[in-house]
């Protein structure tokens, strides 16, 4: 049975989404938007079966003022959703979007899709880790 994946690279002026399935264990930039509410209407619209969060860690390991704001995004998800929400490792993820758009990290331009392709990297590496299982 196929399922469905919604990536999320949350940021707290703009929040990044990439779709994924199952049957072919890919994950595309899908948009960008700004609230709780239109992540919530994806969700619905393409029948998304499993959540996959972006976790902020530092290189070492200790939490900071993102990640505590992240918590209560991942943790308000919970209280309005009963699909799967994982969490993964987002290290490294917005510096891979810099490298695949070629574009850098201060060019305004490239904010949006830089947190669509953010969170591809993100639901990318966790469907190459189930796949592995």
């Amino acid at each position: 049975m196929e399922k469905k994946y919604l990536g999320i690279d949350w940021g707290e002026k703009r929040i990044g989404l990439a779709l994924g399935d199952s049957v072919t264990k890919t994950a595309t930039p899908f948009k960008v938007v700004a609230s709780l509410g239109e992540v919530l209407k994806v969700i619905a619209e393409e029948g998304i079966d499993v959540l996959v969060v972006g976790e902020p860690k530092t290189l070492s390991n200790k939490k900071g003022e993102t990640q505590k704001k992240s918590q209560e995004f991942f943790d308000l998800l919970k209280t309005k959703l009963e699909i799967p929400i994982e969490k993964v490792d987002e290290r490294y993820s917005s510096s891979g979007a810099d490298a695949l758009s070629g574009k850098g990290k201060k060019n305004k331009r490239s904010s949006a899709d830089r947190d669509a392709l953010a969170a591809m990297i993100i639901l990318q590496n966790y469907l190459d880790k189930i796949s592995n299982s």
